[in-house]
């Protein structure tokens, strides 16, 4: 597409004009019409802004330097104007040394460059028949009022062609290009004039950069107003129409305008929107799953057997545990763990198994129906066959095409901006840095841990000393809730400031690596962000569930870490509690913390530029120079609304047998989050130049990812971090006859026969624990259920039958249940097709009418032609005859 571009561009950029061979832009003063999109004359639109500042007014530079770039400029806009566009300049209202270059594309560019583009447009109404959802009633409730925002015609589509201008659906010609694909077909021609003639590599090069990615220099499209609709009849209002229909809060359970924003902010934005409302409305789903399931086990914690046991005076009361940490940790009775293990009943239950085998099903309808959808999206937003040659080459990596190599296809010399050792090196050192960054999370994750061990032991012994409250709050308040919330705290501030940190370090590291184009950039950033993200957001998770007291030996025997901290163990119910407590503060963490931050940052920037602006003058400013003054949106646009889904999609699947009400926390976070970004875009920031995208790109990968890990996950989770094994093998084995004497299944004695008894003699003086024994007994119980012999059997302190009955009833239920679950993924990626049947009809309807309405008038032109010219040899011979 280069390539094309430049042979239609004429190259007037390689050399330096005479002053008066210069075209330079209309000047004219603003008209006092505040909401006008237009040139002064009314009747030109305005397609995009470039701001500058003037060079005579500038006094930080030297008058030679000054004069040097005000040529430069002149002469790219010289340039700009000799290929069609029509050009009109206007001074800053608030600001005189700014100068606003208003630029206009007329129907003769439009269509000269659509076509070298390809770009599909109209070629008739779809005429295709259509069957009403039967869900249409229902969600005709949740559209946006049609009278308000008219939904779009549908039409064939083809790659448009001048020749065959009568052939499309032109019914007005101001219309015909919408503002997106304006704009888009507008864009282009900057960089590509800005690169004509190899002037990436003279140093001219860096004002048109700055002119087209600086702020101070900003290129940007114009919008109309979102506080009230143009007073100016000619000029739209799309601008107000998507804040009053689709950002505003009261629009909150409405469906959103896909195609209308599609239309205004191109098919990048569009696709963003059109997956982050179809991931919330399948939310809907686990959400009332995960309710149901958190319900039903609030309905049977007061059934739990297991939990009665510990809270029984007379059982619970009965059992002593061993002290979880050396000497300075005492004895203690178990029934202190009863309301803890009351609510591990709700979390704990057969509801939670059933809620993890349908997440691994949802997550695969989820990822199946969007293939769906994005292709039906792709179809109707024609970018089916968007190329990746299509894409503009970014001027960060021609600014630096200094090397000169042999392009293997064309057999041309080319330029690039490194050799082949060279990018060797520099990918070299990016990954060693990445890894670099993901060795310090490690570590930050590691110094967690060691906090644990040591405040735990600090708690055990001084807690129950400072606390003067209730008996409710030593319930409460124990040593294992103390240290589990203090520690998921400073993981979550760990984790919020090493993100901010590695934000700036990733773009730098992908900077230097140097992608081609925007798209490798995004992709090379993302892989970078989000395998940080990974292991900054979730190893804390992992360790919970996976490591924490599963490796810490028994009480005469413990495990070490680093040689002097004793490894932590769970709670008599396992560690499920701690890692629900741990999701609960990270996920509800992010969300209000990310929140907060997208509303207020720009919010609060955009107010002290107000406040600077109304203080300097009360005249009318114009439209252009209002968006100036908005946020720019930045060059990484909405990398950073995927990347904070996609982290939140992990925390919903790899997790949620732990925590069933986080698809609830993610619904509730996601409608907000529609309406937080749609209000960010329709009023803190600079209109982005509308960009062509047929996909979400490298997150779809990462999701399916995610998805096949959060099959295994969650299988890991029930088996070794819950308890729900353990009771089952000791219902269905360990109560009844040969190992049990119960008569029937039952599980009644779960406790005392799964906590190992310990002899407190058998104390090691390293960890034999100041406080003094009470009671005439002489051993305690392992607060872990560790399944050993007791003191005194042939083989004490070995793990026992019912230990290694466990183990293999774990092993078991992890690979059957991965098994069935992956079979039934499988079963439905067959089933459900990626594109529906609906959709192939249309594709196919639309290249036959492609072929019929362009290629056959063709056939029968030339058929025509070559008739007439038989005729006329026929006649001739019979003249000659």
């Amino acid at each position: 597409l280069v390539l094309e571009l430049n042979q239609m561009i004429i190259p007037t950029y390689g050399t330096v004009p005479d002053q008066q061979n210069l075209h330079t832009p209309e000047w004219a003063d603003f008209d006092g019409k505040p909401d006008s999109l237009f040139f002064s004359d009314g009747q030109r639109r305005i397609d995009f802004v470039l701001v500058y500042e003037d060079e005579s007014k500038k006094m930080t530079h030297k008058r030679s330097d000054r004069k040097k770039q005000k040529r430069k400029r002149q002469v790219y806009e010289s340039n700009l104007i000799n290929n069609g566009l029509q050009l009109e300049a206007t001074r800053s209202v608030l600001d005189e040394k700014l100068i606003f270059v208003k630029v206009h594309a007329p129907w003769e560019v439009l269509c000269t460059y659509a076509e070298v583009m390809h770009i599909k447009l109209p070629l008739q109404p779809n005429d295709l028949k259509t069957r009403d959802s039967a869900f249409n009633w229902f969600s005709r409730f949740f559209r946006v009022d049609e009278n308000i925002i008219k939904p779009e015609q549908e039409f064939f589509t083809a790659p448009f062609q001048k020749e065959h201008l009568s052939n499309f659906y032109i019914q007005d010609k101001d219309t015909f290009f919408n503002p997106a694909t304006r704009s888009r077909i507008v864009s282009p021609l900057f960089r590509a004039l800005a690169s004509w003639h190899g002037v990436c590599r003279d140093e001219s090069w860096s004002v048109l950069v700055r002119l087209m990615v600086s702020p101070s220099h900003a290129l940007s499209v114009l919008q109309s107003s979102f506080r009230h609709l143009s007073t100016d009849p000619d000029c739209p209002s799309e601008r107000y129409l998507l804040y009053r229909e689709w950002a505003h809060p009261k629009n909150i359970f409405k469906l959103q305008p896909l195609d209308f924003i599609r239309k205004y902010y191109g098919e990048k934005i569009g696709i963003y929107f059109a997956w982050l409302g179809f991931y919330t409305n399948m939310l809907i789903v686990a959400a009332v799953v995960g309710v149901g399931c958190f319900l039903y086990g609030c309905l049977t914690k007061d059934n739990c057997t297991w939990s009665q046991e510990v809270c029984d005076p007379n059982i619970g009361g009965n059992i002593i545990m061993c002290p979880q940490c050396d000497k300075a940790c005492t004895y203690w009775n178990l029934t202190i763990t009863c309301e803890s293990s009351k609510k591990l009943c709700i979390f704990d239950s057969f509801g939670t198994l059933v809620f993890a085998v349908f997440m691994g099903i949802w997550v695969t309808l989820f990822l199946e129906f969007w293939k769906r959808r994005q292709a039906e999206l792709e179809y109707e937003w024609d970018t089916v066959e968007y190329l990746e040659q299509e894409e503009q080459v970014r001027p960060e990596y021609e600014a630096r095409c200094t090397h000169v190599v042999m392009n293997e296809i064309t057999q041309q010399e080319e330029y690039v901006p490194y050799t082949a050792c060279g990018k060797c090196m520099r990918m070299t050192f990016c990954a060693s840095a990445v890894f670099f960054w993901i060795l310090l999370i490690i570590a930050s994750v590691i110094g967690i841990i060691v906090y644990r061990l040591s405040v735990f032991l600090v708690f055990s012994a001084t807690l129950s000393q400072h606390i003067s409250g209730t008996e409710t709050i030593r319930k409460y308040l124990t040593p294992q809730t103390a240290t589990s919330v203090t520690a998921s705290l400073i993981s979550f501030i760990v984790i919020m400031v090493l993100n901010v940190i590695y934000e700036k370090v990733a773009i730098l590291i992908t900077d230097f690596e140097l992608p081609r184009t925007q798209t490798d950039y995004e992709n090379s950033l993302t892989t970078k962000m989000f395998l940080f993200q990974f292991v900054n957001y979730y190893s804390s998770c992992f360790y919970i569930a996976f490591f924490k007291g599963k490796f810490v030996g028994y009480p005469g025997n413990p495990v070490y870490w680093l040689g002097k901290y004793r490894n932590e163990e769970c709670d008599p119910g396992g560690c499920l509690l701690e890692l629900t407590t741990q999701l609960a503060i990270i996920v509800g963490g992010k969300s209000i913390w990310n929140n907060i931050q997208e509303v207020l940052l720009p919010w609060v920037k955009n107010l002290i530029g107000r406040y600077c602006a109304a203080a300097r003058s009360e005249k009318v400013v114009p439209r252009w120079e209002q968006d100036y003054h908005l946020q720019p949106i930045g060059k990484l646009g909405l990398f950073y609304e995927y990347l904070e889904m996609v982290i939140q999609f992990g925390f919903v699947t790899l997790f949620v047998a732990s925590f069933p009400l986080a698809p609830l926390l993610a619904l509730i976070n996601n409608m907000l989050e529609i309406r937080l970004d749609a209000w960010k875009l329709t009023t803190q920031f600079r209109r982005m130049v509308p960009q062509k995208a047929q996909d979400i790109g490298a997150w779809q990968p990462i999701m399916q990812g995610i998805a096949i890990l959060a099959v295994v996950t969650n299988a890991m989770i029930i088996a070794f971090t819950s308890d729900m094994v353990p009771r089952l093998v000791y219902y269905w084995s360990f109560s009844v006859p040969p190992y049990g004497s119960h008569s029937s299944h039952t599980m009644k004695g779960y406790i005392n026969n799964t906590l190992s008894v310990f002899n407190i003699s058998d104390f090691k003086n390293a960890s034999k624990p100041f406080s003094p024994w009470f009671g005439n007994q002489t051993t305690c119980r392992q607060v872990y259920r560790d399944l050993r012999y007791p003191p005194g059997h042939q083989h004490q302190y070995e793990h026992n039958i019912y230990y290694w009955h466990v183990i293999a009833a774990k092993l078991a239920f992890i690979i059957v249940m991965e098994h069935v679950i992956y079979f039934v993924k499988f079963i439905i990626s067959y089933v459900i097709p990626d594109v529906s049947q609906k959709t192939k009809s249309k594709v196919k309807r639309e290249k036959y009418l492609t072929q019929k309405l362009l290629h056959e008038n063709d056939l029968k032109v030339v058929k025509k032609t070559m008739g007439k010219i038989a005729e006329k040899i026929i006649k001739g011979v019979d003249s000659t005859f």
